[in-house]
């Protein structure tokens, strides 16, 4: 399904990101495995996981290679698609996974928590969507046929899952979901598709939350189908990145064996008047709403 195209995939080195990339390599696209390598709040580094998962791209008879740029830099995005460019002379998929909790509830948040988790999420795939965007238009200007794919990730939290104690996760992937729409709008001209998904998987982040870990954990029966398998979200991702699909600006729940098409803010009517309303108007229509 994605035969010769070449996708960079940001936080591949573990979890869901690690899934995409192997089946992304299963399906025949090259890879380039990108991963700063830090812990689940987002300190330090290290190269070893996405080497680990590009050498088993390669050693499965794929091609991809190890990227250890930090996604929220702007400068080392820019270098992060450009790798992926200058080796393979173009990019087609861009999968924007990377992401840290910094979790607190609202009353003790500091604003680097804060800061820490809006940059790595939302300014991350902000970064890697700026440099991939002019390679796009500019192959659009050379009247160069292609079908590029983004694929953003969101969360549950923030779109139909207010968790507390994230707040700072929750608004960052809220905005990921309306930076998916607007993308979507602004690409479309270069061919370039946008989609988002918000899974429900087990991962380095979703151990860490509180409340969640019995229901992610592992099934105890090895022969039950386990719902919370990273893998699981993959085939939706292959899917979205390849050239066949034509679905853009969605959002996707997606867990287990079930993909949602989530609607977003809707408007539902409270009152509609041909003057402007009172005080006590607009008192007795929103007070219905509780």
């Amino acid at each position: 399904m994605l035969d010769d195209r070449v996708a960079v995939i940001t936080g591949a080195g573990r979890g869901l990101g690690r899934e995409h990339a192997l089946l992304f390599a299963r399906e025949g696209a090259t890879v380039v495995v990108n991963d700063l390598g830090g812990d689940w709040h987002g300190l330090g580094a290290d190269a070893t996981p996405a080497q680990q998962v590009a050498h088993e791209i390669q050693a499965s008879g794929g091609e991809a290679i190890a990227n250890g740029e930090d996604v929220a830099d702007f400068e080392g995005a820019g270098r992060l698609i450009g790798a992926a460019i200058e080796r393979y002379g173009r990019l087609d998929v861009l999968v924007n996974n990377a992401g840290i909790l910094r979790d607190r509830f609202l009353v003790n948040m500091s604003a680097d928590e804060w800061d820490g988790v809006i940059r790595v999420h939302l300014r991350g795939h902000f970064c890697t969507l700026r440099h991939a965007a002019p390679h796009w238009r500019e192959r659009a200007k050379a009247a160069e046929s292609f079908d590029a794919a983004v694929i953003n990730t969101a969360s549950p939290v923030g779109l139909t899952l207010p968790n507390l104690g994230q707040l700072n996760y929750a608004a960052a992937k809220a905005g990921i979901a309306a930076m998916t729409q607007v993308a979507a709008a602004e690409l479309g001209r270069y061919g370039v598709r946008v989609n988002c998904i918000a899974p429900g998987a087990r991962t380095r982040l979703t151990t860490q939350t509180p409340g969640l870990e019995e229901m992610i954990a592992e099934p105890e029966d090895p022969e039950a189908f386990d719902a919370y398998d990273p893998a699981n979200v993959s085939p939706l991702v292959t899917y979205l990145g390849s050239a066949g699909c034509r679905v853009t600006g969605e959002v996707f729940g997606v867990r287990g064996g079930s993909v949602e098409r989530l609607d977003g803010w809707r408007p539902t009517e409270l009152l509609s008047l041909d003057h402007r309303p009172t005080v006590e108007e607009v008192a007795s229509a929103v007070a219905e709403v509780g």
